[in-house]
C-alpha cells in the first residue's frame, strides 16, 4: 500500500496498525529534526531523549491531521516534532530562573532603548543602560543562545505553545491572510536589523548551518555569532510584540 492509500485508509478506520506503519514510514523524518536540534541541545541532553519527544509530536501529528487540507503532512508534523521536543525540553527546566529573568530584561532594555533613540541601541548603550560592563553583556548573549534556539517559525505559528495554538489550517481567508500578516511582519523584522545579524540569522535558519559553521563564514568567532544570534532573535521579538505577535513569550 502506497502512503497516500494508507492515509486515506487510516483516516477512514483508525486502526492502530496502519498508525503503526504510518509512525514507521516517518519516523526517519523525526531523526532529521532531532539530529539538528542536537546541534543546539547536545550539551544538555542525549539524543536519544530528544528522538524520543520527537516521535511523541509524530504521533500527536498523526492524530490530528486532516488529510482533506490542502497542506503537505511533512511541513505540518515538523511543526510539531520541533515544538513537542521544546515542550519536552521546557519542561526538564534546565535554563536557570536566573536567566529566564535577565533575558526578559535585556529584551525590556533593547525595546526601552529603541523607542527613546529611534534607532537600535548598540551594545555599550544596552550595558550602560541595564548597568553592567561590555563583557558582563556579551557573556548574557552567550549564556542565551540555547535558550533562544527556538526557531523563529515556532515562535510565530505557537506563540510559545507548542501543544495547543499549531493552526492547520490555512486555506480559509482568516487563516491565509493571518500567514500573510505574519510573513510581512517577519520580513520587516528582518530588514529591520544589521547586516551581520541578517547574514547570521540567513545562515542558522534558512541554512541551517551551526553557530561554528556560521563562525567560519563570517570570520568570527563562535561565541560571537552566539551573540549577534541572540541579540537579533530578541529585536525580532521584539518588533513582532510591537505589532501583536507571540506577546505571550
Amino acid at each position: 500500500m502506497n502512503i497516500e492509500n494508507l492515509w486515506i485508509e487510516y483516516s477512514e478506520t483508525k486502526d492502530k496498525e496502519l498508525k503503526k506503519k504510518l509512525i514507521e514510514y516517518y519516523v526517519s523524518l523525526v531523526k532529521i529534526v532531532a539530529g539538528r536540534m542536537y546541534n543546539f541541545y547536545g550539551s544538555k541532553i542525549e539524543y536519544d531523549d530528544l528522538l524520543g519527544y520527537g516521535i511523541l509530536g509524530l504521533i500527536d501529528s498523526i492524530d490530528k491531521f486532516d488529510i482533506t487540507k490542502n497542506i503537505k503532512f511533512e511541513t505540518y508534523a515538523q511543526i510539531r516534532i520541533k515544538g513537542a521536543i521544546i515542550d519536552n525540553i521546557r519542561k526538564l527546566d534546565w535554563i536557570p530562573r536566573s536567566l529566564r529573568k535577565k533575558s526578559k530584561d535585556l529584551q525590556n532594555a533593547i525595546s526601552l532603548l529603541e523607542n527613546r533613540l529611534g534607532r537600535t541601541p548598540n551594545n555599550y548603550e544596552i550595558s550602560e543602560h541595564l548597568n553592567i560592563t561590555i563583557k558582563e553583556l556579551e557573556l548574557l548573549m552567550s549564556d542565551m543562545s540555547t535558550f533562544n534556539v527556538s526557531s523563529l517559525e515556532e515562535f510565530l505559528i505557537s506563540g510559545g505553545d507548542y501543544s495547543n495554538n499549531i493552526s492547520q489550517d490555512n486555506s480559509t481567508p482568516e487563516g491565509a491572510f493571518e500567514k500573510k500578516e505574519i510573513e510581512r511582519l517577519l520580513a520587516n523584522s528582518i530588514d529591520s536589523l544589521s547586516k551581520n545579524e541578517k547574514k547570521v540569522i540567513s545562515l542558522y535558519y534558512y541554512d541551517e548551518l551551526t553557530y561554528k559553521e556560521i563562525g567560519h563564514v563570517m570570520e568570527l568567532s563562535e561565541s560571537r555569532i552566539s551573540q549577534i544570534h541572540s541579540k537579533s532573535i530578541l529585536k525580532i521579538r521584539n518588533h513582532l510584540e510591537k505589532n501583536g505577535v507571540g506577546r505571550r513569550l
